[in-house]
Formats: structure tokens, C-alpha cells, sequence
């Protein structure tokens, strides 16, 4: 029978530096992980790369971190052949990235059109497709997607609509992987409380975020906290195996299907 624990096994988290991922990077080491590389995008972000790749090391993983704009050409099959000569195959593979737009639809360029897909969606796809390429068999593989691929909303097309593809690339995979024992799910946060999500939004809206879900009250802030979507993405890819091919809104109530 399958080892469908996280102790001992190999992980790849793009965007694992910061926030989400970052957080995510630690959790599975203290739950055991042998081995974890931790993607990041941009110059800004290597101080706090090497923050979190300094807290892998003290926690024994055996752990590296990889520059690299995967919007580019070439940039996620170099990625995962990095992975796998430094550290090995994964075992369990984790895509974070995202941008996040909010503006009318009368008002978007080109320009952004086109850097929101590539970001949201480009890279999810190749992720997933390198991923099955490189994946040892039972792995696992979860992209973090938005809850607001459950509203009824403006503003957010570009960035709602290049996260809805990824729920279609997700059962695709599961249904391709699934005979390899790989699982395939995608994960939908509310808005959490980080810079990605202060960025966009007004002081108007931002109150509104913070009372909007069934929960906000019990939460200190009133929007997801990264520390309550990690237990969910540590459940996935362990005991939680048996799920694939599915999007889960995680968000006290925000949205719903």
C-alpha cells in the first residue's frame, strides 16, 4: 500500500518564499519532509527567500531555492529538471503563484489581459504538466486558485477568469495522473490577509472583504489567514489522497457553489 505521508518525501512549492508559500514550506518540514525547493520570482523576494530557506535548514530539510520568471519559455521544464538533479523527483508538488487584478473590464489593456493569463494560467498549466512528467508515482499536486471562482461579481474578470481554467486543467490531470496513484486538486482561498490582497483593494472594500464571510467575526482579522488555508493543503497531500480532481473553496463562508 502507498506511503501517503509527508515524512521522508520530496516537495516543489512555486512561490514558496513568502506568505502562503512560505508558510507552506515550513509546515511540511515540521511534519517531515526530506527534501523541499522553494520557487521565487523577482530580486525583491530573495531576502525572504533565503529567510525561509535558512528555516528549512535549521529544521533539517534538506532544502534549496530557485529564481526564475516561469512565465518565460523553457522556465517550469528548467525548474523541475533543477529539482530533480539537486534534490530529486517530488513526491508532492505545490503552485502558489498568482496576480491578482482588480479593474473594469472597459478599462483593462492588452497588456494586462495578457500578464494576468500568463501569470494565472500559463503557469498553472505548464506547472501541472511538468508535474506529471516528474512526479513520483502517488504523488500529489495542488495549484491555490481564488474563492472568487465562486461569486457573482465585477471588477475581478481577468483574474477570476484566468484562475477558472485551472479547475479544468485540474480534472483533466486527475483523470491523466490518476493511474499513477497521483491526486490533483486545487485549493480557492477568500481574501487573505497579506500584501497580495491589500494592493488591489480600497478602504471601502476592504471593510467589506473583512465582514463579507459567515466567519469574519471570529476571525482577528476577518479575512482568511494564510495559517488557516495551510492545514488544508497539508491534509491534501497526505491523508487526504483519496480526493482528486476537485476545487475546494476554503474561506469561513465567503463564497459557495
Amino acid at each position: 500500500m502507498a506511503d501517503h505521508g509527508i515524512k521522508g518525501k520530496t516537495v516543489l512549492i512555486a512561490g514558496g518564499a513568502k506568505n502562503l508559500g512560505g508558510l507552506i514550506a515550513r509546515d511540511l518540514a515540521a511534519q517531515g519532509a526530506k527534501a523541499i525547493a522553494i520557487h521565487y520570482n523577482s530580486d525583491a523576494t530573495a531576502p525572504e527567500a533565503e529567510k525561509t530557506l535558512a528555516d528549512l535548514k535549521a529544521a533539517g530539510v534538506n532544502a534549496m531555492a530557485v529564481q526564475a520568471d516561469l512565465t518565460a519559455e523553457g522556465a517550469m521544464a528548467r525548474l523541475f529538471a533543477d529539482v530533480v538533479a539537486r534534490i530529486g523527483r517530488p513526491d508532492i508538488a505545490i503552485n502558489t503563484v498568482g496576480k491578482v487584478l482588480k479593474k473594469p473590464i472597459m478599462e483593462t489593456t492588452e497588456a494586462e489581459y495578457d500578464a494576468m493569463f500568463a501569470i494565472n494560467t500559463r503557469v498553472a498549466y505548464f506547472f501541472i504538466k511538468e508535474a506529471g512528467r516528474h512526479l513520483n508515482d502517488n504523488g500529489k499536486l495542488v495549484t491555490i486558485v481564488t474563492s472568487l471562482l465562486g461569486a457573482y461579481t465585477p471588477f475581478y474578470s481577468t483574474y477570476a477568469g484566468s484562475k477558472a481554467a485551472v479547475e479544468h486543467f485540474t480534472r483533466a490531470a486527475s483523470k491523466e495522473y490518476g493511474a499513477r496513484g497521483i491526486s490533483v486538486n486545487a485549493i480557492g482561498p477568500g481574501p487573505m490577509d497579506t500584501p497580495f490582497f491589500y494592493g488591489q483593494e480600497d478602504p471601502c472594500a476592504v471593510a467589506y472583504h473583512k465582514s463579507a464571510a459567515a466567519l469574519s467575526p471570529f476571525s482577528t482579522t476577518g479575512l482568511t489567514d494564510i495559517a488557516d488555508i495551510a492545514p488544508y493543503v497539508r491534509f491534501i497531500v497526505s491523508e487526504g489522497w483519496w480526493m482528486t480532481g476537485q476545487t475546494i473553496l476554503v474561506n469561513g463562508g465567503y463564497t459557495t457553489k
